[in-house]
C-alpha cells in the first residue's frame, strides 16, 4: 500500500509538494513502544525495514496478537479511525525503519485519492481474514498443529521473531513451544 501511495502522489506533481513532508521516516530501536494500550492511535506506520508486533496485556500476561513486516501498514485500527483508546500496544521486535502518517493526513489523502480507500479496504479484509483464522485455530487446533501451520504459512515469523513472542502468539508457554519444536 505504501509504495502505491507514494507512486500515486509522486505522479501527481501538483499535490506531491503538498504531501511529501507529511511522510516522516523514523528509525526505531528494538523493543520501542510506538503505541501503548489505552492511548489513542494518532499514526499509521508503514514498515520499510524491521518487524513490529501488536500485543495486549491479559491480567499481567503479554499476549501477542499479530506480527508485521516490511511493506505492511500497521495501526491500532479501531483506535486510529474511531479516536478511541487502543486495546493493544504496538512494539518493535527488531531495529526498524517506519514511515509515519498522521490520521488527519491519511483522511485527507483518502478524500483526494479514492483508490487509496480501495487499497486500504483490501488490507483490512486480509487482516480480518487473518484474525478469523487465528481465532478458529485457537479453538479447533492443538498447539502442535498451530505451530506447524505457522511454519508452513509464515516462516518469516519463525526466522525473525523471538521464541517467547511466538509462544504468546500461539497461546502456549515457551516451554511447550520448545517441546513441540524438539518433536518436529
Amino acid at each position: 500500500m505504501f509504495t502505491k501511495l507514494i507512486n500515486l502522489l509522486k505522479n501527481d506533481t501538483e499535490n506531491w509538494g503538498k504531501y511529501k513532508n507529511y511522510f516522516r521516516e523514523v528509525k526505531i530501536p528494538s523493543k520501542a513502544t510506538l503505541l501503548s494500550e489505552g492511548e489513542v492511535s494518532k499514526h499509521m506506520y508503514f514498515i520499510k525495514k524491521g518487524c513490529l508486533r501488536m500485543w495486549f496485556n491479559n491480567d499481567g500476561k503479554d499476549v501477542t496478537f499479530q506480527f508485521f513486516f516490511e511493506n505492511q501498514a500497521v495501526a491500532s485500527i479501531e483506535s486510529f479511525f474511531y479516536k478511541t483508546p487502543s486495546k493493544m500496544s504496538l512494539q518493535s521486535i527488531e531495529p526498524s525503519t517506519v514511515v509515519m502518517l498522521s490520521r488527519e493526513v491519511f483522511e485527507e489523502l483518502g478524500k483526494s485519492y479514492p483508490e487509496l480507500k480501495e487499497n486500504f479496504f483490501e488490507i483490512m479484509l486480509k487482516r480480518l481474514s487473518n484474525y478469523a483464522n487465528l481465532f478458529l485455530s485457537r479453538i479447533k487446533d492443538n498447539p502442535r498443529k498451530r505451530y506447524e501451520d505457522l511454519l508452513k504459512e509464515h516462516p518469516e515469523i519463525i526466522q525473525r521473531v523471538p521464541q517467547h513472542y511466538i509462544a504468546s502468539y500461539l497461546g502456549i508457554t515457551p516451554i511447550s513451544l520448545s517441546r513441540i519444536r524438539n518433536k518436529i
